[in-house]
C-alpha cells in the first residue's frame, strides 16, 4: 500500500485528465470543422479547466467523494465536455459571419481597387487544364493586396460577379474539399510569400447559390511582401483595379512611401 495515496492518486489522474481533455477537444474540433478556429492545443486547455472545475465541484458539493469514484468522474467529465462545447460554440457564433468577409455583397458590387474576381486557382479554363500559372497569379493578387491598401481575393466568381465554385479546383486535390483547398493555398502563399506574410490573409468560404467561393481576406502588411518565384524577388502592388510588378526603383521609392516608419526603423538600425 502506498504511505501517501493522494499523491499518487494525482499522479495518475494527471496523464489521465490530459487523455480525456485532448480527446474531448479532438471530439469537438472534428465536430465543428473549419468553422471552429481555435487550434486543438487552445480547446485541450480548456477542456482540462473544465476537467478542474468539474472535481472542485464534486468536493465542494459532496461529502466522501474521492477522485476515482464513478460520480467524481462523471461530474468531472460533464463539466469539462459543458465548458468545451461552450467554449465552442462562442467562437463558432462570433465567426459565423465570415469575420466580416459578405461574399454575396462583394460579387455583387463587383471589381475594385480592393477587390478581385478569379475564376480557379489552379485549373486553366481555357486550356481545360491544371496550371500553374494560375496558382502565380493568386499569389501575385495576394502579395498586391498584403503591400497596398489591403483588399479581398474571390476565388470560384467569374469577372462578372457570378459565383462558378471551385470543383474545378478541388478535383486537382487529393482530398477535394475546402479544408484541402485551405491547406494547399496556405502551403502556397508560405512558399512564395513566406511564412509571416502567409499568416496574415483570412480565408473564409461560402455557399453561393449552390456553389462553393473562397473569399481571401488582406490586410494592409506592416512590412513590405516580396513574391519570390524562379529566384526572384518581386514587388507587387494594386494600380487602380490591376495588379504591377515594380522595378527597383519604382519598388524603392513606393516602399519609403508606404511604410515610412519601417523604413525609417531599419535605417536607425543600420547605423
Amino acid at each position: 500500500m502506498p504511505r501517501s495515496a493522494l499523491l499518487v492518486d494525482f499522479a495518475l489522474a494527471l496523464p489521465v485528465a490530459l487523455a480525456v481533455s485532448f480527446l474531448i477537444a479532438w471530439a469537438l474540433r472534428a465536430l465543428f470543422g473549419r468553422r471552429l478556429s481555435l487550434p486543438l492545443s487552445v480547446m485541450t486547455i480548456v477542456s482540462v479547466l473544465g476537467l478542474s472545475a468539474g472535481l472542485f465541484v464534486s468536493g465542494w458539493l459532496f461529502a466522501g467523494l474521492r477522485i476515482w469514484m464513478p460520480m467524481t468522474l462523471l461530474i468531472a467529465a460533464g463539466c469539462s465536455l459543458g465548458l468545451s462545447l461552450l467554449v465552442a460554440g462562442a467562437a463558432v457564433l462570433l465567426r459565423r459571419d465570415g469575420s466580416g468577409i459578405d461574399i454575396r455583397a462583394l460579387l455583387h458590387a463587383g471589381e475594385s481597387e480592393r477587390v478581385e474576381f478569379k475564376e480557379t486557382a489552379r485549373w486553366n479554363v481555357r486550356e481545360d487544364k491544371k496550371d500553374a500559372r494560375m496558382e502565380a497569379v493568386v499569389a501575385k493578387t495576394v502579395a498586391a493586396f498584403l503591400n497596398s491598401r489591403g483588399g479581398t481575393l474571390v476565388i470560384g466568381a467569374d469577372d462578372e460577379g457570378r459565383a462558378v465554385g471551385l470543383d474545378r479546383d478541388f478535383a486537382t486535390l487529393r482530398t477535394p474539399d475546402a479544408d484541402r483547398f485551405e491547406l494547399w493555398l496556405r502551403d502556397l502563399l508560405t512558399t512564395t510569400l513566406g511564412k509571416n506574410a502567409a499568416a496574415l490573409p483570412r480565408i473564409r468560404f461560402a455557399d453561393v447559390d449552390g456553389a462553393t467561393v473562397c473569399a481571401v481576406r488582406c490586410p494592409r502588411a506592416p512590412e513590405p511582401v516580396f513574391l519570390t518565384q524562379g529566384g526572384n524577388a518581386e514587388l507587387w502592388v494594386r494600380v487602380g483595379n490591376s495588379t504591377r510588378a515594380f522595378g527597383v526603383d519604382e519598388a524603392l521609392a513606393y516602399v519609403a512611401q508606404h511604410w515610412r516608419p519601417t523604413l525609417a526603423t531599419f535605417l536607425l538600425g543600420r547605423r
